[in-house]
């Protein structure tokens, strides 16, 4: 059964431009993943700091394999200190096939 995790990022503004290119390297590896279905960055046009990450897996096997890769680690901790707070995922069913 496939998940969907929307996750909610809140970045510091000035770091936009290197939150947008380490969130698109994560990206690019992250669609050639076994498993991956679906992995979109969307940015608001309400408000500049806030970002949306799209994910669909396979498989939960499949999103938690994703946690495990070296792009992902990378993405994590090159943007942990962009933050204005904690990062916020919530893992979805979707209703529909992918």
């Amino acid at each position: 059964m496939a998940i969907a995790t929307v996750v909610e990022v809140y970045i510091k503004p000035e770091y936009a431009k290197q939150f947008e290119e380490i969130s698109l390297y994560n990206h690019e590896n992250s669609v050639k993943e076994p498993g991956n279905i679906r992995f979109d960055i969307l940015k608001s046009n309400d408000d500049p700091a806030r970002y949306t990450l799209f994910e669909v897996y396979e498989s939960k096997e499949a999103a938690a394999a994703h946690k495990e890769t070296e792009h992902y680690k990378k993405w994590r901790e090159t943007v942990e200190p962009m933050m204005a707070c904690p990062r916020k995922g919530i893992a979805h069913t979707p209703l529909n096939e992918m």
